[in-house]
């Protein structure tokens, strides 16, 4: 989410997103491993945390429901600009959007769906017309074991292809438990035996995600399949130890004081989590709240082996103004110019330690940028956004105290709210269960079951 965005992103904002993709590329496994810098910048002291909520109850022994599939979730893929790319591992039927008939094929063969006019039209690999139908078409597999392949990846359940003014958006169509097979590994990475209780609190944390985004008809798909909402990788994501987590949490999700609740991630939260209201635009949540990853008795963090846990971003003085010219005026008010870069600087913290504002100095004007803003400002020339808002500032002047360089010395990776991923494999490996972990990182909640 990831890696994940909160339940309060609009969702016309997610498909405008999916629009300008066109065609989704596969998107990279997180937590994304790199080499960790060769000299550790100092990261900010988590702040002082607040007490702990009272421990709930402990949780009756309430087994998983084995062979539950789930409601069935909708899944957008993309938009392909002409014609989406389809194949399948055994046959398949071709409907319309009302379910009747429209064509048959064999497992190995290619087509594609096209856009013709306000339609869509099936042609095979041969260019031979397979079926000219409405807006909307259906790809069902015959077998319970055959895949639909779609732009070489294969999906469990039945491909969805409506026209848009854009082209052909793809939406997957499947049960819940077999999209979390496709989510999971994507959202934690692989990970050994001896992290499995951290893969089994992602399982619930995902399930939970995704059910309380489930849409009625009106809406023409549920989620996005990448971290705008859970990356999922399809089948081919699918991996045996996720696999099981998801099977052993099956129906498990999160409540507080009897809901479910969202339950948000991020890759690495530096020594602190932080609550939405110090990194979103959005109000707090009981179950929210901060929580210190630190190890007792140590100064180290149960998120430590991450290789974001410690990170140094450096624009130059060139870099910067590229950076800015090119994103600053997306977040504050910037007519003409950006102009010189004096100075940037941080105005504010928020209560675990992150940056609350940014001051941007130039001699043309002063710019405020705000918590998550500042990620998306301050870009790697490669578009990156900023690692995370848990940094200190460091500047470099020259002659004439003009700056010449600008670091960024930070710790954490992502927005910072929720679950902890590398802390949740920290704090496998150190023997706490999956339960232990989620009301660890979601205080006052218990894991119920989906009724």
């Amino acid at each position: 989410m990831r890696r994940c965005a909160p339940r309060w992103r609009s969702r016309p904002a997610a498909l405008a997103a999916l629009i300008a993709l066109a065609c989704v590329t596969p998107p990279p496994a997180r937590p994304t491993p790199e080499p960790p810098p060769s000299v550790e910048a100092p990261a900010p002291e988590p702040a002082a945390q607040p007490p702990a909520p009272p421990e709930p109850a402990a949780e009756p022994a309430r087994p998983a429901r084995p062979g539950w599939q789930g409601p069935p979730v909708r899944v957008a893929l993309g938009v392909a600009p002409q014609a989406a790319r389809l194949s399948a591992t055994g046959a398949w039927r071709l409907l319309d959007g009302a379910g009747a008939l429209q064509a048959s094929g064999r497992g190995g063969e290619s087509w594609r769906v096209e856009r013709q006019g306000r339609g869509l039209r099936a042609v095979s690999g041969t260019a031979r017309v397979l079926a000219a139908t409405g807006p909307t078409v259906i790809i069902r597999p015959v077998g319970e074991g055959t895949l639909l392949i779609h732009e070489g990846r294969r999906y469990r359940g039945e491909l969805r292809l409506t026209a848009t003014d854009s082209g052909v958006l793809v939406v997957n169509r499947l049960p819940l438990e077999s999209y979390l097979r496709g989510v999971v590994p994507r959202e934690i990475g692989e990970r050994t035996a001896a992290e499995a209780e951290a893969v089994a609190a992602q399982a619930v944390a995902a399930r939970s995600y995704a059910y309380l985004r489930l849409r009625g008809s009106e809406a023409p798909f549920d989620v996005v399949a990448t971290t705008g909402d859970q990356v999922y990788g399809g089948a081919d994501a699918e991996r045996p130890l996720a696999d099981a987590a998801v099977e052993r949490t099956a129906a498990e999700v999160l409540e507080y004081e009897g809901r479910i609740v969202s339950a948000p991630y991020h890759s690495t939260c530096g020594g602190s989590t932080a609550e939405p209201q110090e990194v979103w635009r959005s109000g707090p949540e009981p179950w929210l709240r901060r929580v210190s990853d630190r190890i007792p008795g140590t100064d180290r963090a149960y998120c430590d082996p991450s290789p974001r846990y410690r990170w140094t971003r450096t624009f130059d003085s060139q870099a910067l103004t590229r950076t800015l010219d090119r994103y600053l005026r997306r977040y504050a008010r910037v007519s003409g110019p950006i102009g010189v870069v004096r100075a940037v600087v941080v105005e504010s913290r928020t209560e675990s330690g992150r940056v609350g504002t940014l001051a941007v100095e130039t001699d043309r004007g002063r710019y405020v940028l705000r918590a998550n803003d500042i990620r998306y400002v301050f870009r790697s020339p490669g578009g990156e956004i900023l690692n995370s808002t848990y940094f200190s500032v460091a500047s470099s002047l020259g002659r004439g105290s003009r700056l010449t360089a600008v670091s960024f010395e930070g710790a954490g990776y992502g927005h910072g709210i929720g679950m902890c991923q590398w802390g949740a494999i920290g704090r496998a490996r150190a023997g706490q269960d999956y339960r232990t972990i989620l009301r660890t990182y979601y205080p006052g909640t218990t894991v119920g079951l989906v009724d």
